[in-house]
Formats: C-alpha cells, structure tokens, sequence
C-alpha cells in the first residue's frame, strides 16, 4: 500500500498544502493499492512561482543546454522503465505490451525534442530586420490517465526545448505512476523549478494553472468539453492553447483489402490500450459486398483476443480504468443494442473468470449507421462498428461525417490509391495498413478535436513567440 502525501515543486518534494485524499484502485481487481493527498490551489500557485522564477534564468539559456537537460530526463526516465510499466500495469490496467511500448515511446520523445533542437532557427535576419523565437513563459500541463507517462514526456520535453519551465496537473488516478516520475525528475538535477508536479483535481489545480495569469500557455490532453471549458477559460488571460482532444476515428477498408493484414489492423488500432485511446479507429467502414467476409474474419480473429488481467504477456485487453469507466461502457453497448445494432461478438456483462474487475468483453456491432449513439460518441472502451458503403466517396463522406478528427485509418492492396483515400480524410493522422508512430511527425486533430499540434519541431514551436527588432 502505497501513501503519497507529496508535490514536487522547485526542485524538491513538498508536502501537500490540500490534504484530500484520494485512492488509488487497481482495475483489475478493485481493491485498493494506495492513496494521494490531493493539492489545492495554494499548491497549484506555489509551482506556478517556483516556475516564474526558475524562468527568469532558463529562458536565457542556449539550445546547447537544454538540449544537456533533456538527455539528463531522458537517461534518469529510462533508467526506471520496468518500475513506469509496472505502475502502468497495476494503477490503470495497462496490458504489458502496451505499457512496455508507451515507456519506449516516452523516451523516444524526449529524444526528438533534443533533436529537433538542431532543426529551429531562434534568430534570423529578415531584411535589416532581426526576427527571434522566444519561449512564452510557464507552461501548465494538464495530462490523463491512460497514458501518463508519454503525456509528461511529450509535453515537457517540447516546453524545455523551447526554454519554458513547467507545471504539471496529471490525473489524480495516475498517482503511483506520478510518483516515479517525479523521483525521475529528482534523480536527473535539473535546475530548481524547471519541472514542477501538484496532483490534484482538474476543477482545483487545474482550475488554477488555468486561469492564473503568470501561467502562458496551456497543454491539455483529454475530453472534447473540458478542452472546450480550459480554451475558455484561458481565454481571460489571452493563454496560448494546444488541445489534444476526443476521437471517433474511421478505418476505411478498400475493396482490394487483403483481409489477412487487414483484420489484425483493424483490431490493433481499434482496441489498442484496451479501447482506452482517443486515436482508436471504431468505426470500421467496409464495402457492402464484402461485408460478409469481414463478419467472419472479424468474429474468429476476436476469438483468439485475450482478454486478462494486464501483467500476463499475452493479454490483448485489459481492464477499464475505473467502475465508472466500466459502467460508461456498458452503456453504451446498451444503446446500441436498443438502437438497433446488432452484436457481432461480445456485449454486455463481464467475460467469464473475470467478474471481479473492469472488464468488457471486446464486442462487435454490425448492422451500424453512422447516426446511431455508438457511432457519434467516443465510448473509450473495446467497442468497434462496422458501417457498409457503396462508393469509395461514401466511405469518405461517412468518415467525416463526425464531429471528430484526430485520427483515421485506410487499408487497402494498392498503396497509392490508399494514399488517396487517406488525403480525402478530416484527420490529423491517417495510417495506411499499419499504425504509425514517428515522434518527429506533427500530432494533433482537427474539429472538435483539439488544436495545435505537438511532437518534433512542430510541438517546440508552440512554445515559442517570434519577436521583431527592427
């Protein structure tokens, strides 16, 4: 049992000022695994001024430096992989794969942004003109539970590549895996106040990086109406917002697909972290006139799907991160039951053996129209729609008939015309045949969304404002 009671502000841990206290539940079995003190507004501002301090100086330095910096986080980071996986395994029921991959990836990140250092001109002459690229000021990040730990990487990395100091709100349900981070943090001897980290909750702490005005720019990956409420609320204070919002992606499946590829794709994108992904594909287009090939590859491929508890090496879908995730799911396949869908596998309850956590059967509905509930809203769990066309210009009229953008996914023999396809999407991302993951590539979506993107030089430069001296 595990009893977290500190922040880590201006490079040191710092007991809480807030003193509610949260637990900590593992998914998988429901019994409680620890507990956070939770910090409040004093909290939130006292790491926004260790951070307005610590700017002072660190705006000033070379990329050279922060460039020293980032490896320091990203060495002291890999040095504890197996203890982030292993706090990704039992806090949020990641499968093993998953958590293995999201740790390597977390450091790929900081990586990029080290090099994508080499890649940004801070100063340049434009005429007789000096035009310069300078952080904004201190960031505050506000980051989900379903992968902590890349959110962290990702967002500080970029914000001390472009010379901003940071304050971090992570989910209060991600505590364990918060607190090797910020032992991480501690182990790399950053300057003080570079990274600073206050669990709390969202309506609390990052209420207050939110509307704080010595707070410049925000970075907030999570739900479509609280992405909304922080743009509007930062908007008092004129705050520089990146968004990484909700998802409903399509996976469009062409009329040459070979299914043998095309099915584990289409699964592996689809139920990827147990369905708990906003770039999941879920709607899954498939021509008419092959719609019955695909129900029986769909239904024996899902067949051969583990679902388990997390830390066994061949589970392929974990637990929901909570009951409430849970119930939120089952809601939903619910509604499509009563909406009219019809389940091509799964459905409701638990899998056998395993009514003791948050588990949903991987379930299938076919039958689907783009209209229904379970096509519109993202439901965050492994529930997948197959919805059938008639033209390749339906399928992409379908695809972005949605609200969403974030991501899409075509597959298809002929790559070329896959690409076409892929062009035609209203999506930030759009993989073909096989889920792509370049951390030097832009990632962001559109629509409702999000805004900005992050990643490479793309995200570096949304920590910074140019400045002209004439």
């Amino acid at each position: 049992m595990k009893h977290i009671t500190q922040h880590y502000i201006g490079g040191k841990f710092t007991d809480s000022v807030g003193q509610e206290k949260f637990e900590l539940i593992n998914p998988s079995t429901n019994e409680v695994i620890g507990t956070v003190v939770l910090g409040n507004e004093e909290d939130a501002q006292r790491a926004i001024a260790a951070a307005k301090e610590a700017f002072k100086t660190y705006s000033r330095t070379t990329a050279e430096q922060r460039a020293e910096y980032l490896q320091r986080l990203h060495d002291a980071i890999l040095a504890r992989a197996d203890d982030h996986a292993q706090a990704l395994i039992k806090e949020y029921g990641g499968p093993a794969q998953m958590a293995q991959f999201l740790v390597k990836a977390s450091t790929d990140l900081i990586l990029s942004a080290k090099e994508s250092l080499k890649n940004i001109t801070f100063k340049e002459m434009v005429g007789e003109t000096e035009v310069s690229m300078n952080p904004v000021g201190v960031a505050g990040h506000i980051t989900p539970w379903n992968a902590n730990i890349l959110y962290f990487c990702n967002k500080t990395a970029a914000a001390l590549a472009a010379g901003c100091t940071v304050v971090t709100k992570p989910s209060e349900m991600s505590a364990l895996q918060t607190q090797v981070i910020m032992e991480c943090v501690n182990a790399a001897n950053l300057p003080a106040g570079l990274i600073n980290i206050v669990n709390g909750r969202g309506d609390v702490v990052g209420a207050e990086l939110t509307r704080n005005p010595d707070v410049a720019k925000i970075s907030f990956t999570g739900s479509t109406a609280v992405g909304k409420s922080i743009a509007s609320t930062g908007a008092a204070t004129l705050k520089r917002v990146t968004l990484e919002l909700g998802g409903k992606s399509a996976h469009i499946v062409l009329g040459d697909a070979d299914l043998s590829q095309a099915i584990p794709f289409i699964l592996g994108s689809g139920f990827m972290n147990s369905g708990q992904a906003c770039i999941a594909g879920t709607r899954i287009l498939v021509p008419e006139n092959r719609l019955e090939e695909v129900k029986s590859a769909l239904k024996q491929a899902v067949g051969h799907l583990k679902v388990g508890l997390p830390e066994q090496p061949d589970t392929a879908i974990g637990p929901m991160v909570s009951k409430t995730q849970y119930q939120r799911v089952q809601s939903y396949i619910l509604k499509g039951i009563e909406e009219g869908a019809e389940l091509l596998t799964g459905g409701p309850g638990h899998p056998e053996g395993l009514e003791q956590g948050n588990f949903v059967k991987p379930t299938i509905f076919v039958n689907v129209t783009n209209d229904m509930t379970i096509a519109r809203e993202e439901i965050f769990g492994p529930v997948l729609c197959v919805i059938t066309y008639k033209t390749e210009q339906e399928a992409i009229d379908i695809a972005n008939d949605s609200p969403y953008g974030l991501a899409g996914y075509v597959s298809g023999s002929d790559i070329q015309h896959a690409r076409k396809i892929a062009e035609q999407m209203e999506a930030g991302t759009v993989s073909i045949n096989t889920f792509g993951h370049n951390p030097f590539a832009p990632f962001g979506g559109v629509k409702q969304s999000g805004i900005g993107r992050e990643n490479g030089t793309y995200g570096i430069k949304s920590y910074l404002e140019y400045k002209s001296i004439f």
